[in-house]
């Protein structure tokens, strides 16, 4: 047997009590390591996924805007539209602009509930116009084979650009302003894509266009 001292006495224990108590401590050390390693990984790996991030978003900009020359970063909410973001509820929205730094378009960025999961897109509009220029699905989890069309059914994705919203997911589209043709067997998730735009909108057209078009040339 093993013993341990404790206030000048001592108590007994047996080889399995020390065997689990090893396990124990083995186990905490394996745990603690293998933590470090994790959290050492991650800070390693997290420049490169930001960078990552960026340029997904870079080329989502320039899809959903048709290929600007750059881009400006400003910061929308009901109230107005700021260079720096304000306290709190500001949306990023991004100002297209062609070699001669006219506007070209805004990219507006929102997300909301699916069938499945958080719906997270990019949609081009024209204020000038009130027209869509397009949009990006950036994130998805719905259902493989028949929810995920909505970022991979081009004949779908093409219906957004030039529509005018507000928009409304039809089951088959007659030709009227607005109409989208809901993809067969995928309608919750049309619809969501379709509701994502229209209170994005709802929230920020006003003084999208209010800034766009008092500063357009």
């Amino acid at each position: 047997m093993s013993e341990d001292s404790i206030d000048g006495g001592t108590i007994s224990t047996s080889p399995e009590e020390a065997s689990s108590l090893r396990m124990v401590a083995t186990l905490g050390v394996a745990g603690a390591l293998a933590g470090l390693l994790i959290v050492g990984v991650f800070t390693v790996t997290l420049p490169t996924i930001e960078a990552h991030k960026v340029e997904v978003l870079r080329l989502a900009i320039s899809e959903v805007l048709n290929g600007p020359a750059r881009y400006e970063t400003l910061y929308a909410t009901p109230q107005g539209i700021f260079e720096s973001p304000p306290p709190a509820g500001a949306e990023k929205i991004y100002i297209g602009l062609d070699a001669n730094s006219v506007k070209t378009g805004v990219a507006i960025k929102a997300a909301a509930a699916g069938f499945q999961d958080v719906i997270t897109l990019i949609y081009g509009f024209d204020p000038a116009t009130g027209r869509l220029l397009g949009i990006k699905v950036l994130e998805s989890r719905e259902t493989p084979g028949l929810g995920d069309k909505i970022e991979k059914d081009q004949a779908f994705l093409a219906q957004f650009e030039q529509s005018v919203p507000p928009l409304v997911a039809v089951k088959r589209a007659s030709g009227a302003p607005g109409e989208i043709d809901a993809i067969s067997g995928a309608t919750i998730s049309s619809r969501a894509i379709v509701r994502i735009i229209n209170r994005s909108l709802a929230r920020l057209r006003a003084p999208i266009e209010a800034q766009y078009l008092e500063t357009s040339p």
